[in-house]
């Protein structure tokens, strides 16, 4: 059982309680991004275990047909056993996510995002990431930092790619001579990431974002450029914006929705990663 402040961020313990999480969403106007808690595995079994549970999961999600995909890290399915591990996790995933099981009404299959954790895994994840939005036609999307010196330029290379990218501010605590340390610098950076994205990009932008500033950025970006986007919050933050968001023509609103066991490994590494997540969680929980 999920104690209370977990259960402010965590749909639940079991793919059921994550996909009812989903429909309660839809009903609402709000799609879900499913994450299955896990992560920097040092050996393969659970790497593998992990994998074939969102190969599940993508079937799942179709059967019900529930407005949903889903979001993968790196180090959950095998990056910190060795590349090709996560290469073969990851090709699992993606071609369960395009098979016929997981292929809803519309004939297009589920959705897989692929998180981007610390500088460490950076090329890795992108490579990854080329690879299969070409291999799917732009199935597949990637997240991106803005608070590495070197997103910027990260960019210009996906452009041209089919598939989403999310921009987010960045959680990991990175050294300085590789990101922007100071708040202004980072929001400054976003401004200038999410601006490009809107001019370059054809397949969409991901507004990884609980910022009324960015958000309202990103309205007018769209307004000029009218490029599609979607604007990604967590679960258990500003949730009733979420929601008023979800009432716009012209904006697709997303929920990242983690769940499963690992619940407490998972505050507990956001909370020691940086200082400032746990104040983050705290005003979610006052503010929501």
């Amino acid at each position: 059982m999920l104690p209370p402040i977990a259960s402010n961020f965590v749909a639940g313990e079991t793919p059921d309680a994550a996909l009812a999480h989903v429909g309660a969403l839809n009903d609402r106007g709000v799609a879900g991004i499913l994450n299955l808690l896990g992560e920097h595995y040092e050996e393969r079994p659970p790497a593998d275990a992990d994998a074939d549970a969102y190969v599940d999961l993508v079937e799942a999600i179709a059967d019900r047909d529930l407005d949903a995909c889903v979001s993968v890290k790196s180090s959950q399915i095998g990056l910190d056993v060795g590349d090709e591990a996560f290469r073969e996790n990851l090709a699992r995933i993606v071609e369960a996510a395009n098979g016929p099981a997981a292929t809803g009404p519309d004939g297009t299959g589920t959705f897989v995002w692929i998180d981007m954790e610390d500088h460490e895994t950076t090329d890795v994840t992108l490579d990854a990431f080329e690879r299969h939005a070409v291999e799917t036609d732009g199935n597949v999307g990637v997240c991106v930092q803005a608070n590495l010196k070197r997103t910027r330029e990260d960019l210009e290379r996906l452009a041209d790619l089919p598939g989403k990218v999310r921009l987010v501010k960045g959680a990991y605590d990175e050294p300085a001579e590789l990101s922007y340390k100071k708040k202004a610098r980072v929001d400054e950076s976003y401004r200038e990431c999410l601006a490009y994205m809107f001019e370059a990009f054809d397949d969409g932008v991901a507004v990884g974002s609980h910022d009324p500033a960015m958000i309202e950025y990103a309205a007018e970006l769209h307004a000029e450029h009218g490029t599609p986007y979607e604007v990604q919050m967590l679960t258990g933050v500003r949730e009733s914006a979420q929601f008023e968001l979800a009432g716009e023509d012209d904006v697709a609103v997303y929920q990242y929705i983690p769940y499963g066991s690992k619940w407490f490994s998972y505050f507990y590494r956001r909370i020691r990663e940086r200082k400032s997540n746990a104040l983050f969680a705290l005003r979610a929980i006052v503010g929501n």
